[in-house]
């Protein structure tokens, strides 16, 4: 790989003396790359990267506007600003609304060649500058966030005694349900891989979050709560919601979405006869379908301040009782197929 402080220029033309006189220009200040067509410039960009391209149109074997397009289709070339080399008969206007950022004419004046590859390339220099800007003021607000969540994740461990090994049992349920899922090529596959299974085992903290507005004579009930309490209780989903939506867009962040997805709908059910909303199968997102299991099995297999723990053998029956009623069908049977991993986290974070 050439070294990229110095800019390379990548010339591409089928006539020897031109390739010859544009390296005679530029030389003094780049690197100079040279192909006679566009395959073989094609071939070039394989191994090396260059800063900018000058791409004659009219060539054997892979003209201008074909190498172009094809570029065009991958995410790292798509990224070299082209200057198209032109001769009269072609139409300028129509190479630059195909997305070349400038042309050179032909017979080629040295001024105005040194001057728009110049131009050009301390645009792309500006415009890397500023992704990278970006990108840091980005990964900074995005730790920030995940400080502002962990912080409310643990307000309420500190409330509720059983929830900060509640919260990394769930968190590793959920992680272990979505690869299962995705490595067996399940129906959820694709979509578990859009949805970024280890941002939805991060939000997987945030899913009892709404507790925090739970008065602690309901909370830390040691018993079995009346109508009215648990009417109280299950408004944590609400307040879950509520309280991460003070935290941002949850429209332009995958995490908040998970989050509030999770928060709202983990105590849905899949033959919707659940809270808050009544949702039914697929209504449900799956994130909070995910969560809705991996937060009963914990409830079943742990003790609790209002009861004992269950059996792993107890747990997986009633788990399994629930398919297509209080749990989505594919979910359950990949439960069961894991189960001995599931029992190894509960064991681990008991």
């Amino acid at each position: 790989m050439l070294d990229q402080k110095t800019p390379v220029v990548l010339v591409v033309d089928d006539v020897d003396m031109n390739r010859m006189i544009l390296e005679e220009i530029l030389q003094d200040d780049y690197t100079i790359l040279a192909a006679e067509n566009g395959k073989k410039a094609l071939e070039t960009l394989r191994s090396q990267h260059p800063t900018i391209i000058l791409l004659d149109v009219m060539m054997p074997e892979m003209d201008g506007r074909e190498m172009f397009e094809i570029m065009k289709t991958d995410n790292t070339l798509k990224r070299i600003p082209v200057i198209f080399i032109t001769a009269e008969e072609d139409s300028e206007s129509a190479l630059l609304a195909a997305g070349a950022v400038d042309f050179i004419s032909k017979p080629f004046k040295p001024e105005i060649v040194k001057l728009r590859v110049k131009n050009q390339i301390e645009l792309k220099t500006y415009s890397d500058s500023l992704e990278i800007m970006v990108a840091e003021k980005t990964a900074e607000a995005t730790k920030t966030l995940d400080s502002a969540l962990q912080g409310l994740a643990n307000v309420i461990e500190h409330r509720d005694l059983e929830s900060g090994e509640h919260v990394k049992r769930t968190q590793l349920y959920v992680w272990a349900l979505s690869g299962y899922l995705i490595r067996t090529g399940s129906v959820y596959a694709e979509t578990l891989k859009k949805q970024e299974p280890d941002i939805i085992m991060k939000a997987m903290a945030l899913h009892d979050v709404g507790k925090i507005a739970i008065p602690d004579k309901i909370l830390l009930k040691p018993g079995k709560l009346d109508p009215d309490e648990y009417e109280i209780m299950k408004t944590h989903t609400i307040r879950g919601k509520e309280i991460i939506g003070e935290l941002g867009d949850v429209n332009s962040s995958l995490y908040l979405k998970h989050c509030e997805d999770i928060c709202f709908g983990h105590h849905e059910r899949w033959d919707g006869k659940g809270y808050p909303r009544g949702l039914a199968g697929e209504a449900n997102p799956l994130p909070a379908r995910l969560a809705a299991l991996a937060d009963v099995y914990d409830a079943l297999v742990c003790a609790r301040v209002y009861k004992a723990a269950m059996s792993y053998e107890e747990a997986l029956k009633i788990i399994t009782d629930g398919k297509g009623t209080q749990f989505d069908p594919v979910l359950t049977d990949a439960v069961v197929q894991i189960q001995e991993r599931f029992k190894e986290i509960s064991l681990q974070y008991k």
